[in-house]
This record gives structure tokens, sequence and C-alpha cells, in this order.
């Protein structure tokens, strides 16, 4: 069995990285256009690909059948989500010595989302309120996972301030955590107010800019809404209102817009970056491409 490389260890070779994110599916046939999106994209050098952990069963599920294939059948290092929603600790205990054994060796360690309905975060019985608390038990578990946590630029959307939001992160970094994945921001100059705060606060271990090209006017309202607030520049707003009524120039607008914020995020120093993609192959390659020398 091949075991993953940690992606700590590809942080020390003080070169950008790049990566990915998948959704699972929701049915059979989902998992087969998955399938043939990872066939399209692994043409780009990927660093490392994740895939989302849902809050219904039958999406967990699918989180280990298509982490499974793209470790076994593509070749990529995988970073499963795991998320503290409705398992108790036992449960998952479980969950990590299977991931292990399958030879997965680095996580994206999240609290998770409430359910849908549900306005506030509610831990189940035995279960873990934080994503620190979900970090200490893996590396106590397993101390060769290499784990990565969320970071928002734009604040938590629970957080009360900044200073709290931080404080929150700082201790899943205590915990074990060895990196710092952010949610999507539009705006580079929200991104480094965020590393200086962190740096300030203590927090020295590498923050990749989570990246998620425009690719339709209702998807950004949505996910903007969902992901912390995240903010829209005046002139990314002025663009897609002009291209509103043609959704193929709205993609373009998009996808320049973040050719743009990863060429300078990546002249000033990012570690990287990571692709919220919404498992589009054609976003993937157009960013891969405008970003080929």
């Amino acid at each position: 069995m091949n075991l993953d490389r940690p992606i700590s260890e590809l942080f020390a070779l003080n070169r950008p990285l790049r990566s990915i994110e998948f959704f699972p599916p929701k049915d059979a046939s989902g998992v087969e256009a998955l399938r043939q999106t990872a066939a399209a994209v692994r043409k780009i050098a990927w660093d490392f690909v994740s895939v989302t952990y849902g809050a219904g069963g039958t999406t967990r599920e699918r989180t280990a059948q298509v982490s499974a294939m793209l470790k076994d059948d593509f070749g990529f290092t995988v970073m499963p989500h795991l998320t503290c929603v409705g398992h108790s600790r036992a449960e998952l205990t479980e969950i990590a010595d299977r991931i292990h054994a399958a030879g997965f060796r680095n996580i994206m360690t999240l609290r998770g989302d409430p359910p849908k309905g549900a306005t506030a975060f509610t831990p189940p019985p035995d279960g873990l309120a934080h994503a620190s608390e979900l970090a200490a038990l893996l590396k106590a578990q397993h101390p060769d996972f290499c784990l990565g946590v969320a970071g928002y630029p734009e604040k938590h959307p629970e957080a009360p301030s900044f200073e709290s939001d931080l404080d929150f992160l700082k201790r899943k970094i205590d915990a074990g955590a060895a990196f710092v994945t952010t949610q999507l921001f539009f705006d580079n100059a929200i991104f480094y107010r965020f590393v200086d705060r962190c740096r300030a606060a203590g927090i020295t271990v590498p923050i990749v800019p989570g990246i998620m090209p425009v690719l339709s006017l209702k998807q950004v309202q949505r996910i903007t809404s969902l992901k912390g607030g995240s903010s829209l520049p005046a002139t990314l707003a002025r663009r897609l209102d002009i291209a509103a009524e043609n959704a193929e120039v709205v993609e373009i607008v998009g996808i320049d817009w973040a050719l743009t914020q990863i060429r300078d995020l990546l002249a000033h120093g990012a570690p990287g970056y990571h692709l919220y993609i919404l498992n589009r192959a054609e976003c993937a390659l157009a960013l891969a491409a405008g970003l080929a020398e």
C-alpha cells in the first residue's frame, strides 16, 4: 500500500504548492462524472487534492469512495476533509483509524457547518465542539497525520471579533495543525492583512490562499453568503453586472480575476494556492493554462 506524503514535507520544498478541491457527488452517476473531471485535470501537476465531507451519511461514504479513487486510480496525494458534525468521539476515532489504515496521511480538520435548518452548531452527545478538539484527537490517535485547518480572512461569521477568531485559529495550530487554508476571498489586500494579523498572533505555519473563480452570479452570491460573508470588490461587481446576461462572459471575467489574484499572491510570496472549482475541470484547466510559463 502506498502511503501519502505529508503535505508539511511539501511545504519544506520552499516552492509554491498547487492544490484543488473536489466535492463528493450525490449519486453514482456523479461519481463517474467526477472521475472524468479527475482524468481531465490529471495533466496538471497538483501537489495534492482535497475532498470535502458532507453532513449526511451517504455523502460521508462517498468522501471515502472518492478519496480512494483519486489516490489509487489517479495517484493524487489526497487530503480528505473530516468534521465534527454528527459524530461522537468514538466514531471520530474509528474514522481516523480507517483513514490511516487506507494510507492517507493528511486530513483537513474542520468543525463543520450546522446541519441544514439549524441556526447554530450543537455538538452531538460525546462529540466535539471545535476543530481544535478534533485536531488534538487526531494527533493523539495518529501523530503522523498532517493536519490542515481553515482560516477566515474576513472573520468566521460566528466569531464576535477578529481577535477571538484568531484565538480559535491559534488553538488549532497549537493542537497540531501544520498549515492553514483560507476560505475564499476576492481582494488580495484582505488576505495580506489576515496573514499580518496571524503572524502578530504567533501563528507561523504556512497560510495558503483559497481561490474560487466566479463562474456565475448566482453561484457567487450564494457562496459568499455562506462562507463568512466574503465581499466582492466594487470593480469585480461592476464587471459581473455588465456581463450578467451572458454566462460565458461571466466565466471569462471570473477566471481572469482569479488569474490576476493568483499571480499577485505568488509574486508576494504566498506558499501556493488552493482552488475551489466545484468539480469543473474546464475551470482548473483554464487557470493552469493561464499560469503556465
